[in-house]
């Protein structure tokens, strides 16, 4: 008994005219496979048009927008749109279709704090030009902070920044408090002790930031060659290995590091400019500056 051709391969009773080989018919083409003689193609393709590369056998998934973390309900539901060439009664059933759907979608106020958290982590992410993985993460974050009911009698706000900072220490992004508070609308006070909440209940695996991280992005602020950034590199670098980074705030550090190379190739770089790139104040920088010329 012969056996039952597959969906990948399947063999014709038809001899090959050439050979008198067997074809084989794979992938919607038919060929003899003792000549190699293409005897038909069939190029329409019947299968899904959409494949998941997860597990073919037991999901069934075919269409449809991936799973995102920023989204309260992960992206399933559906989203009423909005058109100007619908008038009439027409345009006030889609009106009164898209409330009751909005409430539908939205039936808790736990799911209506993480509506407005998740919308505010998206576009605190957005204006740090943060990348998906630190909007997802931080999405993240605050429904493990929920979960713990860490929220209660702190701002949405203040939780949303702290968790966009707190993605990007884990991470090793480089950006600091203040560009984060200056992005959010919650004020520096509330990020702090949200992200201390954070931090403390959840464990964050986070360590002492690197002052390299901030040097490449401060170099390009300043307007500074590369030859000022490689050496402020090594500056970092010995830095770190010498115990002058301990205890200092690190984007100050990468400041002085850079002012230090600067000077060194009569760069135009101003003590002022490399602090307020940095987000320290001149004294901060003067003391590092001077920590590294005197090991020098």
């Amino acid at each position: 008994m012969s056996e039952a051709p597959t969906a990948d391969a399947s063999t014709t009773t038809n001899a090959c005219p050439e050979c008198e080989g067997r074809p084989e018919t794979t992938r919607g083409e038919t060929v003899c496979g003792d000549c190699g003689l293409v005897l038909s193609e069939y190029r329409i393709d019947h299968g899904p048009e959409w494949r998941s590369f997860a597990d073919d056998d037991t999901d069934p998934k075919r269409t449809g927008a991936p799973l995102t973390r920023s989204r309260h309900d992960r992206g399933l539901s559906t989203e009423i749109g909005r058109s100007t060439r619908v008038k009439g009664r027409k345009r006030r059933r889609l009106a009164r279709m898209r409330r009751q759907h909005n409430r539908a979608r939205i039936s808790t106020k736990r799911e209506r704090n993480q509506v407005y958290a998740f919308t505010e982590i998206r576009r605190l992410t957005s204006a740090l030009s943060l990348p998906e993985r630190i909007r997802d993460h931080a999405c993240s974050l605050f429904d493990s902070a929920q979960s713990e009911d860490l929220l209660r009698g702190r701002s949405l706000e203040g939780f949303a920044a702290a968790c966009v900072y707190a993605a990007c220490r884990v991470a090793r992004v480089s950006r600091t408090v203040d560009e984060v508070s200056d992005a959010a609308k919650a004020t520096e006070a509330e990020q702090t002790a949200a992200y201390d909440a954070i931090n403390r209940e959840l464990g964050l695996p986070v360590g002492p930031i690197d002052p390299a991280e901030y040097v490449p992005r401060f170099a390009s602020q300043l307007d500074l060659t590369g030859d000022v950034e490689r050496r402020a590199r090594e500056y970092v670098a010995e830095a770190v290995d010498s115990g002058l980074a301990v205890g200092r705030n690190p984007s100050g550090v990468a400041a002085a590091c850079l002012y230090t190379a600067a000077r060194e190739s009569d760069a135009d770089l101003t003590q002022r400019e490399a602090a307020d790139a940095a987000g320290v104040t001149p004294v901060t920088l003067r003391s590092t500056y001077q920590k590294l010329r005197d090991d020098d």
